[in-house]
C-alpha cells in the first residue's frame, strides 16, 4: 500500500499549478520549478516502488500454551537479493500489537533473527505476523508499505486444573471399576485406514474393495461411560463484563478444559459440544493436547454467540444420546435453563452443572442433578473432587 505524504501531495498540487501557471502565462522560471517538483515527486516514486527481495520465516515456541505459559515467536528475515543492501523500517504484528524489527544494512544473502514473547494473558488465537515493510524516499514524500510472510497463529487454551475423580457413568464392570480398552471390541463404531499393525480380522472387506484401500472396524467398549460437556457459550448465561472480558465464560472454558483433559488421562471417551455451535468446528474430539483442531484448541478460539439456541441444543442432547455423563458448564444468566437441562436425566443418568459468577445459590427445581456452584476455575476443580456421587 502506497500513499504521498502531507509534503508529497503538497508538492506535487504545486507543481501542477506551478507547471498550469508557467505554461498558460509564459513564465518559464515558473514551468522550471513545476517540472522539478514534478521530478521530484516521480523520483519519490520510484524510490519507494524498489521491492526488496526478503524471504521470512517465523516458529512458535511453543505454539500452544496454557494462559499464563510462557511462549515466543522467532522471526528470521533474509535478504535473498543479490546487489542491494536493504535498510528498511519493518515492524511485525503480533495481535493488536506492533513489535519493531530492524533491518539495517542487511546484506545480499544475509540474515537477522528477533525473537519476542507472545501475550498470554489471554485465552484465544493470536495471529502473529505478516510482517509488514514500509519504505520511505530520501525527501519523506512518498511511503510504500508492503507485507511479507505469512501469519503463524499462537494457541492459547484454557488453564487446566487438575481433577482426581472422573464421573463412571452407567456402566461399570462387575467389581466396580471402569475397565480401560482403548480399542473396545463389543459395539461397531466406525471405519477407519488400515495402519501397520491392525489385525487383518477386522478389515472391512467390502468397503475396501468399494474405496480401493484397506478399511478397518473401530469398535468401543460400551461398559465404558461416555462424557458429553456441553459448554453455554451464549451471551445471555455470561451477561457480566469486565474490560470487555465475560470471567464468567473464560472459568467456563477453564472447567471444560479440565474435564476433558482428565476424561483423557483416565482414557474415558469425551465429547466437547457448544450450547451455540460453530459451523467450522467439529464436534467430536481430537487429540488431548488440541493438535489438529482437538478440543483444547476450540476451548482456545470459543467465543460468545448473540444467539440464544438451548432449546435446540438441548432437543438435540436427547434426540442423540451422545454419552451417560452430561457437564453442562454456563454462567449466571444460565441458571433460568436448568430446568431443560434437568429434563435431560432420561437420556443421561447423570448430569452435572457447573454455574460459575452467580452471587445467588441455585434455584429450585434442580433435583437429581449435581450442581457446582464456582466464582472460577480453581473452585470448581476443589468442588468436583469433592462430589460423591461419582
Amino acid at each position: 500500500m502506497s500513499a504521498l505524504t502531507a509534503r508529497g501531495v503538497g508538492l506535487l498540487v504545486a507543481a501542477v499549478v506551478l507547471l498550469g501557471v508557467g505554461f498558460r502565462f509564459a513564465y518559464p522560471e515558473l514551468t522550471l520549478l513545476g517540472a522539478a517538483a514534478g521530478i521530484a515527486v516521480g523520483y519519490a516514486l520510484a524510490t519507494a516502488a524498489w521491492r526488496p527481495r526478503l524471504e521470512v520465516t517465523r516458529s512458535a515456541d511453543p505454539d500452544r500454551v496454557a494462559r499464563g505459559e510462557p511462549a515466543a515467536m522467532t522471526l528470521t528475515v533474509r535478504n535473498t537479493g543479490r546487489l542491494r543492501a536493504a535498510s528498511l523500517v519493518a515492524e511485525d504484528r503480533c495481535g493488536d500489537r506492533p513489535v519493531p524489527v530492524p533491518l539495517l544494512r542487511l546484506r545480499p544473502g544475509r540474515d537477522t533473527t528477533v525473537r519476542y514473547d507472545v501475550p498470554t494473558h489471554r485465552r484465544g488465537v493470536v495471529p502473529v505476523g505478516p510482517l509488514r515493510v514500509t519504505r520511505r524516499d530520501p525527501l519523506g514524500l512518498v511511503t510504500l508499505a508492503r507485507p511479507y510472510g505469512g501469519t503463524v497463529p499462537v494457541w492459547v487454551h484454557p488453564r487446566v486444573h487438575p481433577l482426581h475423580a472422573v464421573p463412571t457413568g452407567a456402566g461399570r464392570s462387575l467389581d466396580g471399576r471402569v475397565d480401560r480398552v482403548p480399542h473396545g471390541s463389543i459395539t461397531f463404531d466406525s471405519l477407519r485406514e488400515y495402519v501397520v499393525g491392525d489385525e487383518l480380522r477386522r478389515v472391512h472387506w467390502r468397503t475396501s474393495a468399494r474405496v480401493g484401500e484397506l478399511m478397518v472396524r473401530e469398535n468401543v467398549d460400551t461398559s465404558l461411560p461416555r462424557i458429553v460437556v456441553l459448554l453455554d457459550n451464549r451471551a445471555v448465561a455470561h451477561p457480566e463484563r469486565r474490560d470487555g472480558v465475560a470471567e464468567s465464560f473464560e472459568s467456563a472454558c477453564e472447567a471444560a478444559a479440565s474435564v476433558v483433559t482428565a476424561a483423557y488421562r483416565e482414557d474415558l471417551p469425551v465429547v466437547l459440544l457448544m450450547a451455540d455451535p460453530e459451523p467450522s468446528a467439529p464436534d467430536a474430539t481430537g487429540d488431548a493436547t488440541g493438535h489438529g483442531g482437538g478440543p483444547l484448541d476450540r476451548l482456545a478460539a470459543a467465543r460468545l454467540a448473540d444467539d440464544d439456541v438451548i432449546d435446540a441444543t438441548t432437543a438435540r442432547l436427547r434426540r442423540e444420546r451422545l454419552g451417560d455423563t452430561l457437564v453442562f458448564l454456563t454462567g449466571p444468566g444460565g441458571r433460568d435453563d436448568l430446568g431443560a437441562v434437568g429434563a435431560l436425566r432420561a437420556a443421561y443418568p447423570s448430569v452435572v452443572v457447573g454455574i460459575f459468577g452467580a452471587t445467588e445459590p441455585a434455584p429450585a427445581g434442580t433435583a437429581g442433578l449435581v450442581v457446582i456452584d464456582a466464582p472460577d476455575g480453581a473452585a470448581f476443580a476443589a468442588e468436583w473432587d469433592g462430589v460423591r456421587r461419582w
